[in-house]
């Protein structure tokens, strides 16, 4: 018989359907995908994008605080000046008169720009105090705050006859040993306060070796608060 013409035998044909049937069952099972398999490649997709989605949320609270800070706060530099005039500013009845310079710090608690002029204030209390040279500290009426612990030192003052009319804080105002008003304005010029941009050093300087001063309304530009 030719070979065309052959036929396998039954036992074959049986044997050669069942290894035929078991590869299909097998390649079946590798091809599908289990439960497990799923909920491990599902959670390497969810983890990456639970990440991105958190950086995103926190980005966006970030930039929603900074943009709330900057338009309570913070106001344009671009020709926008405010005037601290000092001449309705008068010292209370227990403070006035000849004496030793006195320097009077208005602070707001609840103004975060504080914080570029407090480490500044500590210094000069350090460096002026033992000249003689007397710290005193108004508080903004109806406020609640505490000094730190650098600052402890400053006398507070219940009262000051003129401050309710100031326009900005953080300011500060120098008594000269007459008594009267030689400075009244900011720590100094922009939006951070140091040594090198103060107008208090010089001024102080200059009242301890008996010049005069008379600089009781400035124009100011800078970080500050409402009074």
């Amino acid at each position: 018989m030719s070979r065309k013409g052959r036929k396998a035998a039954p036992g074959f044909q049986r044997y050669g359907r069942s290894c035929r049937d078991r590869c299909a069952v097998l390649s079946r099972h590798k091809a599908a995908p289990t439960k497990g398999h799923l909920l491990f490649m599902n959670s390497q997709i969810i983890k990456p994008l639970c990440m991105v989605v958190a950086l995103l949320a926190g980005a966006a609270i970030l930039w929603q605080a900074y943009t709330t800070f900057q338009a309570r706060y913070l106001r344009p530099f671009d020709n926008q000046t405010t005037l601290f005039d000092g001449s309705q500013l008068q010292l209370p009845a227990e403070l006035a008169g000849p004496g030793p310079i006195r320097v009077v710090h208005f602070w707001d608690p609840a103004c975060p720009c504080n914080v570029g002029n407090q480490q500044h204030l500590g210094d000069l209390v350090s460096q002026f105090a033992a000249q003689g040279v007397t710290f005193h500290v108004l508080q903004k009426p109806g406020s609640h705050g505490q000094l730190p612990a650098n600052l402890t030192a400053l006398k507070p003052i219940a009262n000051l006859p003129g401050s309710e009319h100031l326009p900005a804080s953080p300011a500060v105002a120098i008594w000269d040993r007459q008594g009267h008003l030689a400075y009244f304005g900011p720590y100094s010029e922009g939006a951070v306060c140091n040594a090198s941009n103060s107008f208090i050093e010089p001024i102080t300087q200059a009242l301890l070796a008996d010049r005069p001063v008379q600089a009781s309304n400035t124009l100011a530009v800078g970080c500050y608060c409402p009074w």
